[in-house]
């Protein structure tokens, strides 16, 4: 049961509601006993002021006679009070009983040691008396220099008792009536108010790898129940486009695959039909077989690296080494390529810029930039390659003279597989054959990095990509994230 979040929430309201509500009784239980308690005593001692002022008045010779204190006691008597007036030898002068016959009693240790003026209480003497009293004890002189009169009056307190009682019962009812109704209440709203979340994990779990176009429900897009559909829903969105990109990737390199094991396979079978053939035949069947071993080696190493980085397990290789080298050393090798298809490299002669970081990877990098940018230059063009330090990155520059790339296709040359031209992506060239990586896994280095890879500009006049890395490089804590 306490698993249910709707009970947990009813618990956690009626348990904050009750907490709440007992405070708040104990102190209205505590107000009302002070304020009946102070009327009760603002009652004695006002009966003791009119009191003292009957007598002053009634004993005009300094002294009172029993007769006279009789008199004021009959005339300010009141129901619930009972009035006894003593000399200074401690005689009763004059008494009057409460409406129930109560006399006055007085306090254990006597009146004599108390002060002036002073209240006390006092229990009920048995169970069934009903005498609990709140008592006042008040002395006066007639004149200066004279014995002092003792007045002593007490309250009946059980209609304070009575009233203290019901709203003693009062909050004992009310308080668990309350708490009743609002966990009822609670555990209504709770309902109503989780009832979109049991929709919405109906609606989860009907959800898998075959119909991710589905999406949740969204009763009200502003509320937190709202907020999480649509995150949800957004998710839903980008694990579909995953699972998409996915298939895709699976689709393309099954293609990519398949074409040099089809060339291969097919060139064997052709090869092994005659057993007469000349040594040129074998030979050629036997180069045709290693190119394709070799593209299809370089796609499967290709497909390893971004793998690897898609799970986030790319390994680089930190170390310090100048990026003016890696950029120099990387033109030249292609310089080979460049020459046999009679393209002008130009050979950089960059500035001076340590750099930590793979040096594999930003040679694989500056190889598959070099590669693009040669493959699809025509005979006679040029390509330029530029090393810029500026304060805190470095900007890496390979620019061609091609026939550029439409704009349409522009935004598609970093994903995977794809080929703006694919009549020319099985020309020759260093990777024997492009199958649509060589860009992808470039930009991919970049941003292991810390950096980025961009096309900054491509019409036909030819292309330009450009590669931003910060001074600083990567740190093994960095390339560990």
């Amino acid at each position: 049961m306490l698993d249910s979040v709707r009970l947990r929430l009813t618990l956690w309201y009626v348990g904050v509601l009750s907490a709440i509500l007992i405070a708040f009784s104990v102190a209205i239980y505590s107000f009302a006993e002070r304020r009946l308690y102070e009327r009760v005593d603002t009652d004695l001692y006002s009966t003791l002021t009119a009191i003292s002022a009957a007598l002053k008045h009634q004993g005009g010779n300094g002294e009172i006679a029993g007769p006279a204190a009789a008199k004021v006691v009959q005339e300010l008597q009141r129901p619930a009070q009972a009035i006894a007036i003593f000399d200074a030898q401690g005689k009763l002068l004059a008494e009057h009983k409460t409406a129930d016959g109560v006399r006055v009693r007085l306090p254990p240790s006597g009146v004599a040691s108390l002060p002036p003026t002073s209240f006390y209480s006092l229990p009920e003497q048995n169970p069934e008396s009903d005498d609990s009293c709140r008592g006042l004890v008040g002395r006066m002189h007639m004149q200066t220099g004279t014995s002092p009169y003792t007045i002593v009056i007490n309250q009946e307190l059980e209609p304070v008792e009575q009233n203290l009682d019901l709203l003693e019962n009062i909050l004992y009812v009310l308080v668990p009536a309350t708490l009743i109704l609002a966990g009822l209440g609670g555990w209504f709203l709770a309902r109503r108010s989780l009832q979109p979340v049991a929709v919405m994990s109906a609606r989860a779990q009907q959800i898998n790898a075959e119909n991710l176009d589905e999406r949740l429900p969204i009763g009200n897009p502003r509320d937190e129940l709202g907020r999480l559909a649509t995150a949800f829903n957004e998710l839903l969105a980008r694990l579909g486009s995953s699972f998409s990109q996915q298939r895709q990737f699976m689709a393309d390199a099954s293609h990519e695959l398949r074409t040099p094991l089809s060339v291969i396979r097919t060139t064997s079978a052709v090869t092994l039909e005659r057993e007469d053939r000349a040594k040129n035949e074998y030979k050629a069947a036997v180069t045709i077989i290693e190119q394709q071993a070799r593209r299809l080696s370089r796609i499967v190493e290709d497909m390893f690296l971004l793998a690897r980085a898609d799970a986030g397990h790319p390994s680089l290789q930190i170390t310090r080494f100048y990026l003016d080298e890696v950029v120099t050393e990387i033109t030249w090798a292609a310089s080979v390529l460049a020459s046999q298809k009679n393209v002008h490299l130009a050979i950089p002669s960059p500035p001076e810029a340590p750099f930590q970081g793979d040096e594999g990877l930003l040679r694989q990098m500056m190889w598959n930039l070099l590669d693009n940018a040669i493959k699809y230059t025509p005979k006679g063009g040029a390509v330029r390659v530029a090393l810029a330090v500026l304060d805190t990155e470095y900007v890496v520059t390979v620019a061609d003279t091609g026939t550029g790339m439409p704009a349409e296709v522009q935004p598609r040359i970093f994903e995977r597989f794809y080929r703006a031209d694919k009549a020319r992506s099985t020309q020759g060239s260093m990777s024997e054959g492009g199958a649509g990586l060589g860009l992808p896994i470039a930009r991919w280095i970049a941003q292991a990095h810390r950096g980025r890879l961009d096309l900054q500009h491509s019409s036909k006049r030819g292309s330009i990509f450009v590669v931003v890395l910060p001074r600083t490089g990567l740190s093994a804590a960095q390339a560990a994230e």
